[in-house]
């Protein structure tokens, strides 16, 4: 049986400096998409995403890192993908980058000295000027790249976020035992949070489904009732459910 031994490398003055951090902001188009935008008359209905990114989100939550996203735009493909991720810490539809990142930060605990931002355009300098770690992908505007710590090889929404976080967990010291761990899917909606810290679609689907479960577990009550002469008469106590 072949042994699993990190491949990945980096150099040791840019580890350094990515250590520490605690909460990892990113933006959507650009970084986790491609940065196209499909727009027809019904408005801007898909996004596609990348599996190496989610999985890469994933781990580094699993390494104790909490993934946070900021996005200038908004649709419901961007707030499903999020909730498959289980990513609670987010901000659509924003202008001002900063004034969004203050209040999200605080509820993780994190100061800007524990803050690494990945982004692709002008809208994201504001929090790369104040963050600890600054990432950017291959394409991103030579303004970005300019002062980013580190450029990806890949591109947003080609595993560019991938490459973040596996570099932000191997300067945290959790890439080994993360890879040497159980391998399992991570990138699944079935490992969601639950409803109420989800969608609302998913929301909706298990109040339904619970909704229906308590009215199988009345009809069923009152079927016994009916056919034990003793409790005829009797309040059946899930009708009121």
């Amino acid at each position: 049986m072949r042994t699993l031994r990190p491949a990945l490398t980096h150099p040791p003055e840019l580890l350094l400096k990515a250590q520490g951090i605690r909460a990892a902001i990113f933006d959507v188009d650009g970084v986790l998409t491609d940065g196209q935008l499909y727009i027809s008359e019904a408005g801007e209905t898909l996004k596609a995403f990348n599996a190496l990114d989610g999985h890469g989100l994933k781990l580094l939550a699993a390494g104790g890192i909490t993934p946070v996203v900021i996005t200038g735009r908004d649709s419901p493909a961007v707030r499903r993908r999020l909730s498959d991720l289980g990513i609670r810490h987010a901000a659509f539809g924003v202008h001002d980058k900063v004034a969004a990142a203050e209040p999200l930060l605080a509820a993780v605990g994190a100061g800007w000295d524990s803050v690494a931002v990945m982004g692709d355009d002008w809208p994201d300098l504001p929090l790369m000027l104040r963050a600890r770690f600054v990432v950017a992908p291959a394409q991103a505007h030579d303004e970005v790249q300019a002062i980013a710590d580190f450029v990806t090889r890949r591109t947003g929404g080609h595993g560019a976020a991938r490459e973040c976080c596996d570099l932000l967990l191997m300067a945290a010291n959790r890439y080994a035992a993360l890879l040497t761990g159980p391998l399992q899917t991570l990138d699944d909606a079935r490992t969601a949070p639950a409803a109420g810290a989800g969608s609302p679609a998913r929301a909706a689907g298990t109040a339904a489904a619970a909704a229906s479960a308590a009215s199988g577990a009345s009809h069923a009550a009152a079927a016994a009732h009916a056919a034990d002469p003793a409790d005829r008469g009797a309040v059946d106590p899930g009708a009121a459910a």
